[in-house]
């Protein structure tokens, strides 16, 4: 029995697991194990494995659909096995009934207890009573010592007009923080988890923006979504420059392009 395996048979009380590899990604790899009573579980070995935990129980309170966690200690996540297919597919109109339950404005400041990250990009995720100011210092100045300098000195521009761009005050809701659609588990219909969270508390277009990025939410999402505020279409590419310089972080030149666009469709 492998280290991972006994520490996953530990979490469960039991004296021996099997674990089947079948899936890898960039931070992280998927097993999945079979339970004495017949149950399927999955593991999930990665980073910060607990604070993944409190944000999908986060998710779950809030009515949305997210796996029920089993059990987490600093190494793995346990979980229980949803099914479906990735991707909203022609869920669009349930996925907009899922976020809405999702982006319930609440009293929390805004951000999240513990800082989290993307590979070697760290989330910042220092609460601040200000949208504004959570933005400002968690999604653009703290890239400034690692994009390309003149790059920096657009963002620090854009730093200081963000006032101008984004409401200081929005509802604070519990975002997902990584939507894109292979984060969104459906069957028919039918959403049946959202997955792989980087939630904080914010605005609940931080989502949308996300969702837009590398697809299309169509007529029915938002028939079944809760009204936009005035201007989103403004405040969308502000949004979309977080994940845009994710990646231009991670992998690269390639995505230079895609923040210069955002950058100028701001204005800055």
């Amino acid at each position: 029995m492998t280290d991972l395996s006994a520490n996953v048979a530990r979490l469960l009380g039991i004296d021996a697991i099997s674990l089947v590899w079948f899936a890898s990604g960039d931070l992280s790899s998927l097993y999945r194990a079979r339970l004495p009573d017949g149950r399927h579980v999955i593991v999930k070995s990665g980073p910060a494995p607990m604070v993944e935990a409190d944000m999908l129980r986060a998710i779950a309170m809030t009515g949305a659909p997210a796996p029920a966690v089993i059990a987490a200690d600093e190494t793995v996540l346990l979980m229980e096995e949803i099914a479906g297919r990735s991707g909203p597919g022609n869920a669009q109109a349930d996925l907009g009934t899922v976020l809405a339950k999702l982006h319930a404005p609440t009293d929390r400041r805004f951000g999240w207890p513990d800082d989290y990250a993307f590979g070697r990009v760290t989330i910042h995720n220092r609460t601040a009573s200000s949208w504004v100011e959570f933005w400002r210092d968690n999604r653009i100045v703290n890239n400034l010592p690692h994009v390309p300098r003149d790059l920096a000195r657009r963002l620090e521009h854009l730093a200081g007009d963000l006032g101008n761009l984004i409401p200081d005050q929005p509802p604070a809701a519990l975002v997902h923080g990584d939507l894109w659609s292979g984060n969104v588990m459906s069957i028919g219909d039918r959403i049946t988890a959202l997955i792989d969270p980087a939630s904080y508390y914010g605005d609940g277009e931080v989502d949308l923006a996300m969702l837009s990025l590398f697809g299309r939410l169509d007529r029915a999402f938002f028939d079944n979504y809760r009204p936009l505020e005035p201007g989103f279409a403004e405040r969308q590419p502000v949004y979309s420059l977080w994940p845009a310089l994710v990646h231009l972080r991670l992998f690269g030149e390639g995505y230079r392009s895609m923040v210069e666009g955002f950058l100028y469709a701001i204005g800055h």
